[in-house]
């Protein structure tokens, strides 16, 4: 079977404070050569339906949310959402989703924080009746979904499940060198997947980027992670080296795992924007 062509998307925490900036940085977003706009879903950073609504009108990307917390959204206000979204960038949206790991976010929803498995089945609960909620309108406005997951219950949901999985940061966690725990949960996906992997598209979250470990700025994923920066330079969404070292990385993930799809944080889009050609 062949590869699967390579997708950039950048990841972006910072829309900007007016209409013509936001505009400016989706242009050059743009043109970097990133083929997906994907705004992040936390408080204290923009709100990302109307980000990307107001995007399209600028560019020709595909457009999505990395990712939505399920925890804290209600099928019906969250169906509508997507489908005014999905119909207002003409049909360029993609809905990813996460169970949620930031416990304020909650409190600041009201809700309970909860458990890993309670948290798992609100996810499942949302998307459900979200889905058939977009499934009952005339124009079935349902977008891709991608759902990020990492551990094990939510990764074979999602390979049962979405059309797009990603793996993010805490993917390359676990016994054993870091990309030896992403070839598990890319095992455990294909197994739970069966007939329908070959359809699936699989993502790589990058949450860090430099020539040389000393370059990196681990802040953002350290203070995600709980982990200190000495544990987090080997794993597989940390890319090091030149860009022609760091094409031929993710070339080795694509050839031995399928992971063709490949997501920056935004800190580190323009550094990575010197890899894309290579792997186009």
């Amino acid at each position: 079977m062949a590869a699967r062509p390579f997708r950039f998307g950048a990841s972006i925490i910072n829309i900007g404070t007016s209409r013509s900036v936001w505009h400016a940085r989706a242009r050059e977003i743009e043109g970097l050569g990133y083929d997906v706009l994907l705004v992040n879903d936390h408080l204290g950073m923009a709100a990302p339906f109307p980000a990307l609504v107001s995007a399209a009108d600028v560019t020709g990307m595909r457009l999505g949310t990395y990712v939505l917390n399920a925890g804290v959204q209600h099928p019906a206000y969250l169906a509508r959402e997507v489908a005014d979204a999905h119909r207002l960038t003409e049909g360029r949206l993609e809905l990813g989703l996460g169970a949620g790991y930031v416990e304020h976010e909650f409190t600041a929803a009201g809700l309970p924080f909860g458990t890993p498995g309670s948290r798992l089945r609100r996810l499942q609960q949302v998307l459900a009746e979200t889905k058939e909620l977009l499934l009952a309108e005339p124009d079935r406005p349902l977008p891709p979904i991608m759902i990020a997951a990492a551990g094990d219950r939510l990764l074979e949901y999602a390979a049962r499940t979405a059309d797009i999985i990603s793996f993010p940061i805490t993917a390359g966690f676990g016994p054993g060198t870091p990309e030896e725990a992403l070839a598990r949960r890319v095992d455990r996906v294909r197994t739970a997947a069966g007939d329908r992997f070959a359809d699936l598209e699989l993502n790589l979250f990058v949450a860090a980027v430099g020539a040389q470990v000393d370059d990196l700025d681990l802040s953002i994923v350290a203070s995600a992670s709980g982990r200190p920066a000495e544990e987090l330079v080997d794993l597989p969404g940390v890319l090091v080296g030149s860009p022609r070292q760091i094409a031929d990385k993710l070339g080795h993930y694509r050839d031995t795992y399928g992971i063709s799809y490949v997501s920056v944080l935004e800190p580190h889009m323009h550094l990575f924007a010197e890899v894309i050609p290579l792997l186009r």
